[in-house]
């Protein structure tokens, strides 16, 4: 009897602990499908960022990598790398191009950029002007890639903080 007691109160425990799950999972599900509105939203600031409703845009992503040409004397070298710096410089102004660094490894892969671009083909035409790109230096391996809208504002921030113009 006292087992038949204790087995019908277990029953009893698990289904009110299954019951009490199930009702919590439907409360959190129920409320996931409602949008979580963020403090501080600017929708004018969203608007011209080109921000979806996550704050978030497309870019595309280059990896600059060493290219098959890298045997210029030290003069060209020099060259190439003013144009290079002209070139990501004038892109900048277009709005086009809204993150570019070097890595300071000595690797194969030497930086990066990132196009406020809608497509691989249109950073492509983009980066045809590049003198390291036209000679072979450097070759670019790009991605379509989904990130914050704010990445747009780096530029504006780092006047901000560059001290010396490169």
């Amino acid at each position: 009897m006292n087992k038949m007691i204790i087995l019908v109160f277990s029953f009893s425990l698990i289904a009110c602990q299954a019951s009490a799950i199930n009702t919590l999972t439907e409360r959190v599900e129920s409320e996931q499908t409602e949008p979580v509105l963020t403090d501080g939203y600017d929708a004018l600031l969203a608007a011209e960022l080109g921000a979806d409703d996550y704050g978030m845009s497309q870019y595309v992503m280059a990896f600059l990598k060493a290219g098959p040409n890298r045997s210029q004397d030290s003069l060209a070298q020099i060259e190439l790398q003013a144009g290079h710096m002209a070139n990501i410089q004038r892109l900048q102004k277009m709005g086009k191009l809204v993150l570019a660094g070097p890595f300071l490894d000595d690797g194969d892969l030497k930086g990066i950029f990132i196009f406020a671009a809608e497509s691989v083909e249109e950073a492509e035409e983009l980066i045809t002007t590049d003198p390291a790109i036209i000679s072979g230096r450097l070759v670019m391996e790009m991605h379509p890639w989904y990130g914050s809208a704010a990445v747009k504002q780096i530029s504006n921030i780092h006047k901000k903080v560059q001290k010396i113009q490169f």
